[in-house]
């Protein structure tokens, strides 16, 4: 007897039987397609879905990403002048300091 999904779960139960699909695409392909995703304000997933007339739905919180490992934090913190612990000082920073390498 299959268990029932807890009811806060059965809005993502569609997502839950998504397939995940990759495309290999020449590199030039996949410049060109995330480059109209930051032009249209979207991930490359929904970028791609719009291309093929599927639906989409824009990212609620827009946001980069990259992983720090514990030897990252205490380079930085080193760097940075704040304690390797204090992560959140840490990413704060991060911030200001990409905010202003942009605006240069």
């Amino acid at each position: 007897m299959a268990k029932q999904l807890p009811e806060a779960w059965k809005k993502n139960e569609p997502a839950i039987k998504a397939i995940q699909v990759a495309f290999d695409l020449d590199e030039e392909i996949g410049r060109a397609i995330k480059s109209a995703a930051v032009e249209n304000g979207l991930t490359s997933s929904a970028q791609i879905r719009k291309m093929l007339g599927l639906p989409y739905s824009l990212p609620k919180r827009p946001r980069l990403t990259t992983s720090l490992n514990e030897h990252d934090y205490i380079a930085l913190g080193e760097r940075l002048g704040i304690d390797p612990a204090d992560k959140i000082a840490i990413r704060n920073r991060i911030i200001e300091l990409l905010a202003d390498m942009v605006k240069e």
